[in-house]
């Protein structure tokens, strides 16, 4: 009986690739072209679930909410965010 070479690992969390140096699938955040600078995430999960929310900006703004009144108040500062962001700003410049 001979001893076989150990199998190679891949790193948990690598990308798989299809060839040599070509990764699969595409990049969540591209360099150019259309891409997400914020965004409000609403939820409820069903009847008499509690509601929830989640404000992120690209800026760095990244808020939650739980309960009806606490969602309704980030909705209203998430669109005020949005409003203000010099981030946002620019993207609305340049269309």
């Amino acid at each position: 009986m001979t001893a076989r070479p150990p199998r190679p690992t891949t790193a948990v969390g690598a990308r798989k690739v299809v060839a040599e140096g070509v990764p699969s699938g595409s990049d969540p955040h591209p360099a150019t072209g259309p891409r997400i600078l914020a965004m409000l995430h609403l939820g409820a999960a069903g009847r008499n679930a509690m509601p929830t929310a989640h404000s992120w900006c690209s800026c760095g703004w990244d808020l939650k909410a739980f309960g009806h009144h606490q969602v309704a108040r980030l909705t209203d500062d998430h669109t005020c965010h949005c409003s203000l962001c010099p981030l946002l700003a620019q993207g609305k410049e340049a269309a």
